[in-house]
Formats: C-alpha cells, structure tokens, sequence
C-alpha cells in the first residue's frame, strides 16, 4: 500500500472550509457539509499545497474509481461505497493531497463506512483487498500481503489515518444520500418506472465523482437526476393535478434547469 503522508488533523491543521458561514448550525442536520462549487474551489488545502483544480479532479475521480472497485471486490451494497466516497470528499475538504495519499485515506473510509451503514467487512479483508488493487501490476503482492510482517505494517498505517480521518471528520457519520427520494419519487409516476430508476440512478452515481455531495443536498440531487433521466429518455413526468412532480423535492424548473448543469462538473 502507498505510504501514507499525514495531514495535521488538530484544530489547526484541519482546513476550515466556510466554517464561518456554517458556525453555528448544528453538526447533526448535516449543513456543516454544504458548500458553494466557489468556496469549495478557493478554499481547497490541496490547492494551497501547488495542486491546480485539474490535478485535484483527477485525484477525486481517481479515488472514486478506486472506491468503486474495493467496494465491488468486498461485495458490499452500492450505498455502503457512495457513503464511503462522501467520508472521502469531506475528509480532503478539510485536508489536503499533498499530505495524505488517497488511497490509504480511501481504504479507512470504506471500513468505516461499512460500519456505519451496517456492512462491515473485517478490517483484514478491507486491508488485503485494498492492497491487492494498489499493487495489481505486481503478481506477487497477493501473496505478499499474506506475510504477518508486510499485512501488520500495512494495518498499522491504515490505524493511524483512520485516526486522522475520525478527527478531520469530527466524528461525523451523518450522510444521507439521493437514493431514497429518488426512488420513492419515481415509484409514484405512471410512466416506465424501471428505466427511469435506473438512468437516473446511474446519474447519482457519475455525480458521486464530483463534489455535488458537498454543495447539494440529496433531494435536490435526486430531483435533478429525475429531471435529465425524463429528458434522456424522452418521458414526460407528471405535470398536472394538485401537486407537479418537482413540488416534491422543494424545487423550481428554473432551479432544475440550473442544476443540471452540476452532472457536467
């Protein structure tokens, strides 16, 4: 596994993105996590360390697809790796690359993300697997990592980001995420139900890559997925009666015309 070059998780190391505007909202309701695409851009730790906006994309994206794929290999649900990506866009919120290699960070984040949403997967496996897919171009890490000295060293670099991560976190673990309304949204439209769900779900997923999750609460997100998943498909969703289908998500059209230019991020 990659060396893992820690970020000051205390107080001052910690990067404080718009904690001034969030200051005084309770942790709990999740607001501390939502902010401008500006704020997150101009006030990013990577940038600040000489990582242009070019640069720390493709290490979002990178880490992402990892993510995916540790989350595939450890069978575990969609959910359980899109929260694990959401621990990961907050953590280098607050954190910079330069400091910390993504993928150390990423391994703690899908263990603990398999706890959180009660699909926990032994942190051997999580270790093994990790380190499996950081060496696939090497044929003999699969072995290696079953040797006690190279599988300790490896689980004592991942025991010491995670606590960096609980405390960059703050401990956290509140994340709600666009599946469920998008779902029960589509469940009540007369129109082809399946594949609906499943481009606009697919749309959740490609918005996963980017940082949607840190300006966007999940409603809106669903909302919008909805939105270019009819638009996609041709589907005409509901639009008369008492109630028109956005009204649910608390949204405008003119609103869901603005944010579907978030998918393109």
């Amino acid at each position: 596994m990659a060396g893992l070059l820690l970020g000051d998780a205390s107080h001052q190391g910690a990067h404080p993105v718009g904690s001034q505007r969030y200051s005084e909202e309770k942790p709990e309701d999740g607001s501390r996590w939502y902010f401008s695409r500006k704020e997150i851009e101009e006030n990013s730790p990577s940038q600040e360390d000489g990582i242009d906006l070019k640069k720390e994309t493709y290490l979002r994206k990178s880490y992402c697809t990892f993510l995916q794929d540790l989350g595939m290999r450890l069978k575990v649900p969609q959910v359980t790796i899109a929260t694990a990506i959401i621990f990961c866009h907050r953590f280098f919120l607050r954190q910079s690359h330069a400091k910390n290699d993504r993928r150390t960070i990423a391994t703690v984040c899908m263990f603990l993300a398999g706890k959180v949403e009660e699909t926990p997967r032994p942190l051997k496996d999580v270790i093994m697997v990790s380190y499996e897919i950081i060496n696939k171009k090497d044929p003999t890490a699969v072995q290696r990592i079953k040797q006690k000295e190279v599988y300790e060293q490896q689980k004592e670099l991942i025991l010491l980001a995670e606590r960096v991560v609980l405390a960059t976190l703050g401990f956290d673990f509140n994340v709600h995420h666009p599946y469920k309304p998008l779902v029960e949204a589509i469940k009540k439209f007369k129109v082809a139900q399946n594949a609906l769900a499943q481009v606009a779900w697919n749309f959740v997923n490609d918005g996963l890559r980017t940082s949607l999750c840190l300006q966007f609460k999940p409603h809106h997100i669903a909302a919008g997925a909805i939105f270019l998943a009819a638009k996609f498909l041709k589907v005409k969703l509901p639009s008369d009666g008492e109630k028109v289908w956005w009204q649910e998500f608390d949204v405008t059209p003119r609103q869901l015309e603005g944010r579907c230019l978030f998918f393109r991020y």
